[in-house]
């Protein structure tokens, strides 16, 4: 029986300003990413959000699922709608980013009807991966929920995964997301770290957050160097695995997501983990030589994944 992954999160609709002013639609969302390209490196993957009952809600959906992403636990709620955010590029290349979520439907995945079924069907999973962007989605309650779920699908044998994503914006206190990231990386199995987010968040000691961990769980944690090298920390092991440069940086949207994604599924397959993370480097440096945070099928590289998945 394959391993099911339940990724959770938010999908938000994204208008891109052109120069003349027109906006071009699309969607993204960090979990959202992973989740599409553990489906298009054979991983049976379910996206766990909620959504409305709108057109746009509609086509997201279709989207998904046409490649290859389960939506059965995608919660609908009546007279909802997704989150969105406006990218503006200004003269100099530099994007800045500006968003409508506070009554996004996305944040009332725990909490309201339908909530407990939700977090029932989530305990049934073999890993659960979960990002801070996750965390900023709900408040006190809801983040309590979703520990008290993930601590179910320990119990029944799962794993859970969480990556440190920090944006900012998504936190007005900063002492609530220090608290909750680091009630996250306590309960985590695997955690995928950021040394630019641990630094933001908690100051030039920010990578002492995670590395107290090591020897509970498995660490992945990003430098900052170019090109990027990964610290991967997983029992008593403790490597280093570089990337190898990239010819052209186009778009660095979703290198991280897509990492975690061709890692994950590489561990999944039985891989170690510092075969795991040069999958992981591989994708992501295919990524970021297009616009965008999905690359064309055609440009999927050939990861070295066994053909029989195994336990992280």
């Amino acid at each position: 029986m394959a391993t099911r992954v339940a990724c959770i999160g938010e999908c938000m609709m994204e208008l891109s300003e052109r120069p003349d002013g027109s906006l071009l639609r699309g969607y993204g969302g960090d979990t959202l990413n992973t989740a599409l390209y553990l489906a298009r490196l054979g991983v049976a993957v379910d996206y766990v959000t909620a959504l409305g009952d709108d057109p746009w809600s509609e086509e997201m959906l279709a989207a998904w699922a046409a490649e290859g992403v389960g939506t059965a636990q995608v919660r609908r709620l009546p007279g909802r709608m997704p989150g969105l955010y406006i990218i503006r590029t200004d003269d100099k290349g530099e994007r800045s980013f500006h968003y409508w979520r506070d009554s996004a439907a996305a944040r009332d995945l725990f909490s309201g009807p339908g909530a407990a079924e939700t977090r029932a069907a989530l305990a049934d999973y073999d890993l659960v991966y979960a990002s801070g962007i996750s965390l900023s989605l709900y408040g006190e309650a809801g983040r309590g929920a979703l520990a008290e779920t993930c601590r179910a699908v320990q119990a029944r044998g799962g794993r859970v995964a969480f990556d440190t994503n920090y944006r900012p914006r998504g936190w007005p206190d900063k002492a609530k997301a220090q608290s909750a990231f680091r009630d996250a990386m306590a309960a985590a199995d695997l955690i995928f770290a950021s040394s630019e987010d641990l630094e933001w968040l908690y100051g030039p000691e920010g990578e002492e957050e995670v590395l107290r961990h090591h020897g509970r769980c498995e660490i992945v944690l990003k430098g900052s160097g170019s090109p990027p090298s990964v610290r991967v920390l997983a029992g008593s092991d403790d490597v280093t695995v570089p990337a190898s440069p990239v010819a052209a940086v186009v778009d660095t949207t979703a290198a991280g997501d897509s990492f975690a994604a061709a890692y994950m599924a590489a561990r999944l397959a039985g891989r170690p983990p510092a075969a795991a993370a040069a999958c992981g480097h591989r994708l992501a440096g295919a990524v970021i030589g297009h616009r965008g945070a999905v690359i064309p099928r055609s440009a999927m590289p050939d990861l070295p994944l066994a053909t029989e998945q195994g336990r992280p």
